[in-house]
């Protein structure tokens, strides 16, 4: 255990990943953290679980053993694990058309788009403008879903990929939903066939039960400097976007009822939908434990080897190659996950697999090391991936194995 002024590290690092526990100290330190926990799995071995700081700043609560924090579009990560579960399980192939399961989906030129095209952001499907989006139910898969599948693609399909921030997860969630023998929900397969046997507490849509003094309160960037010195890390059409209402940026991104703003993701409205895009909440090392699984292969999830191959495959870029046209950088999108690139180095090699969230958080699979890696914070950097307290102990994790 280790102490600054107020606040205190607890957790378990194992022997030989004492640097990780450095690191995750001076994120207090020197990095600006508030509250965060960080956790490491081989296998079915948890060899870092850290946590720390402020639950709440405002009020002063600590962050707990079993305190819950949202990482946003981290959520995407497992929500295409649940996906690839049931892929696993027979219920789809990756590359038959999303209308087979979905026969609604085929309206406006979109009768031929395969899942593979879909999960990989190429469907054309990322604009929220034209949606009748009024409240935070609308954004519920339930309703979502059946906005999209009435709407033409933005642009051909296959010929380029553009983040679907806010409708991705809509749409993994119907496909799972109309793949599944029992019509479950995305939220209720979670459940029943990945947190509870694997004893991970994660939820998309928060059930009530659950005590709001479990959960972490996100703090954006508010103080202009920082917000000025963040926003210099945007790429510059990216910026031009959001400045042109009509941009595929802003279109994509920009909600016209502002729903997804980062505060409304403190309170319970918005945490209790099923929202796959970026909702999800959990304890970090269920996060961790999660991955983990699939990077190891865990009996109890039954997993085939034919899924794990097809995880662990690269990324195929679309005809225009790897660039973004809503995030404005080269990304690898692959069966609903970002795979290793130039922008995002993790895992060993190609066969690493995760998702980064909204602030800084981030989840991945390495199998090559069998590991399962999470992070995630209250206090929110700015974009996504490779925020500064993230990426020191990512790397502290690689140098200690």
């Amino acid at each position: 255990m280790c102490a600054w002024q107020k606040e205190t590290v607890y957790g378990f690092v194992a022997s030989g990943f004492e640097r990780v526990r450095e690191e995750f100290i001076t994120n207090f330190t020197k990095r600006g953290e508030v509250g965060a926990a960080v956790s490491v799995f081989i296998g079915n071995e948890v060899v870092v679980d850290l946590w720390g700081g402020y639950r709440n700043r405002r009020t002063r609560d600590v962050w707990e053993k079993d305190t819950l924090v949202q990482v946003f579009s981290g959520t995407k990560g497992f929500a295409a694990l649940a996906l690839a579960l049931a892929h696993s399980k027979g219920y789809f192939s990756y590359d038959e058309k999303v209308s087979t399961y979905w026969p609604e989906f085929s309206t406006n030129g979109k009768e031929n788009i395969t899942v593979r095209q879909l999960l990989s952001h190429q469907a054309g499907l990322s604009p929220l403008h034209t949606l009748p989006i009024q409240t935070f139910e609308d954004l519920d898969t339930a309703r979502l879903a059946t906005y999209l599948a009435a709407s033409p693609p933005a642009w051909e399909v296959g010929k380029r990929h553009g983040y679907h921030a806010w409708t991705i997860g809509a749409l993994m969630g119907e496909i799972l939903k109309r793949v599944d023998p029992q019509h479950r929900t995305l939220q209720c397969f979670f459940q029943e066939e990945m947190a509870k046997p694997l004893q991970a507490e994660f939820y998309i849509g928060l059930p009530a039960k659950v005590s709001d003094n479990q959960i972490t309160t996100i703090e954006g960037i508010n103080h202009p400097l920082q917000l000025m010195k963040g926003i210099t890390r945007l790429p510059g059409k990216m910026l031009l976007g959001f400045l042109n209402p009509t941009s595929l940026v802003a279109r994509s991104l920009v909600d016209p009822k502002r729903l997804v703003a980062n505060d409304h993701f403190n309170h319970r409205p918005m945490l209790s939908i099923e929202f796959p895009s970026g909702n999800g909440i959990g304890q970090v090392r269920a996060m961790a434990k999660i991955y983990a699984a699939f990077a190891s292969r865990a009996e109890v999830l039954g997993l085939q080897e034919c899924t794990l191959k097809e995880l662990q495959n690269s990324a195929v870029p679309p005809q225009e190659g790897y660039y973004d046209h809503v995030n404005c950088m080269n990304i690898a999108y692959y069966l609903g996950f970002w795979k290793p690139f130039s922008g995002l180095k993790f895992g060993r090699s190609e066969s690493a697999f995760g998702h980064p969230g909204a602030g800084g958080s981030f989840c991945f699979a390495d199998p090559d090391e069998k590991l399962g890696y999470a992070y995630a914070m209250n206090k929110h950097g700015f974009g996504m991936a490779n925020e500064p307290r993230e990426l020191a102990l990512r790397k502290a994790v690689y140098d200690c194995l």
